[in-house]
Formats: structure tokens, C-alpha cells, sequence
């Protein structure tokens, strides 16, 4: 009588040497439907994708001599839902969204809703003179202006190398 194994396997193919394998349909189906199962809502809803999502809000910071200008979309957002702090020389970015969206369909009703919290923290090598600092939110776009210290400006300076 011949050994046969209970699911008989054949390197990656998956199939057996006498051919088909309901053993491995079966688990090739069942790794389909939790890879379905865990793809992110997004991947497979009416909603659209949120690219880079593990880096929201979107942050843009540019410096000259005078400033540092940071820039973050955050489109959804209200000027409430978000909080800006600056402690020791760094600025932190922080807030909630919450949105919901129904969508009606030929008789069917689709609902998501999106909740989750951010906080960004940029560190700056010049010192920033908090009683100067200026943010604006318009249409989803927030733009603070901070301006360098004075003393900050001051010290900054060219070395000599010498060898």
C-alpha cells in the first residue's frame, strides 16, 4: 500500500503528484478572503484612497535668515479641531478628524466614517521668538510664520577652519 501523505505538497506549487489538491484550494482560498479581510477600507470601498496616510497632515517647512515657514494640509479640518504648541524650540502640530460619508446607490446605502488622531513635531536649530509667531487657516491649508530671535540671528556666524 502506498504512503500518502493526508495533504500532499510539492514544494511551492502547492499540488500534489497526482495532480489537483483540495487542501491547497482550500487554504489558497481562505488566504484570499483574510487578505480581503484585512486590506484597509479604503482599498476596496466607494472611498478614496488617502495616500501616504501614515504621515498625515502633509508638512512643508522652509527657512530663510528672518524665519521658518511651515505649511500643513489638512483638508476636512476646521481651525478648531486643531491645537499648534511650540515648547523648547519645537513645534508640535496636533488634532482629531472625524468625518462621515453617506453614499445612496440604486437602492443601497453606503456609510464610512473616518476618525483618528495626528500629532506632528518639528524640531527647529534656531531659536524662535514665540511672541511673534503667526498661523493662518484657509480652505484646509494651515501656514505659521515663526520668526528667528534675534539673539538666534546674532549668533549665528562663519568659523575659520585652520589646520
Amino acid at each position: 500500500m502506498p504512503n500518502r501523505d493526508l495533504a500532499p505538497w510539492s514544494g511551492s506549487r502547492g499540488l500534489s503528484r497526482q495532480g489537483w489538491d483540495p487542501f491547497t484550494s482550500f487554504r489558497r482560498e481562505m488566504d484570499r478572503l483574510f487578505d480581503d479581510f484585512l486590506t484597509p477600507a479604503e482599498g476596496r470601498s466607494f472611498a478614496p484612497t488617502r495616500e501616504g496616510a501614515a504621515a498625515w497632515p502633509s508638512i512643508e517647512v522652509d527657512e530663510n535668515d528672518q524665519a521658518y515657514r511651515v505649511t500643513a494640509e489638512l483638508a476636512g479640518l476646521n481651525r478648531d479641531d486643531v491645537k499648534i504648541e511650540l515648547r523648547d524650540n519645537a513645534l508640535t502640530l496636533s488634532g482629531e478628524r472625524r468625518d462621515e460619508r453617506t453614499e445612496e446607490d440604486k437602492g443601497r446605502c453606503y456609510t464610512e466614517r473616518t476618525y483618528g488622531k495626528f500629532a506632528r513635531t518639528i524640531p527647529f536649530s534656531h531659536e524662535i521668538d514665540g511672541d511673534r509667531v503667526e498661523a493662518n487657516f484657509k480652505d484646509g491649508v494651515l501656514k505659521i510664520a515663526l520668526p528667528k530671535s534675534t539673539r538666534a540671528q546674532d549668533q549665528t556666524r562663519q568659523i575659520e577652519i585652520k589646520s
